[in-house]
């Protein structure tokens, strides 16, 4: 009987919980639509893009690039220290997926072809506006821009 009650208890929960998934994935839908996240973005090509990401500290400048070469990917951290002036990099490399809602995982589980016991993972969602390419961290809201974008809307303000 307690075996009954504990299996009928769990039946109902996940039940419950399909049921609220659903509405709140609708809600989400909803409110990508409205804000013009949800886009067909399946026709774009990925292939040989690098993005950029810039991060401005109070004692060191961050530049974060990512590669993707087919379904392999390499991401490269680069620190400035404003204090000594000294650079440093680190190089990881791994592979990407990329889902037919935008979605791209990024798994870096080598760092300068050693294997490294914890990868760099990032989710990320591929959106494009005013014809520049972005990837938004969906962890973290951070913006990777497109660099062949970035060189465009670049050469476009100094004319």
């Amino acid at each position: 009987m307690r075996k009954f009650l504990i299996g009928m208890l769990f039946f109902g929960a996940t039940f419950g919980l399909k049921a609220q998934y659903g509405s709140l994935n609708g809600i989400l839908t909803r409110l990508e639509e409205r804000k013009g996240i949800n886009q067909n973005l399946e026709a774009v090509n990925i292939d040989n893009k690098k993005f950029v990401f810039i991060k401005d500290e109070a004692d060191h400048t961050e530049r974060d690039f990512i590669v993707i070469k087919g379904n392999k990917a390499t991401y490269v951290e680069v620190f400035d220290d404003k204090a000594t002036g000294e650079t440093s990099s680190n190089v990881f490399s791994g592979d990407i997926v990329r889902n037919k809602k935008n979605i791209i995982s990024l798994r870096a589980d080598l760092l300068e072809n050693k294997k490294v016991p914890i990868p760099v993972t990032k989710t990320l969602l591929l959106t494009m506006q005013d014809n520049i390419l972005y990837l938004i961290d969906v962890n973290t809201k951070d913006r990777w821009i497109d660099e062949a974008s970035f060189s465009k809307t670049k050469i476009k303000s100094k004319k």
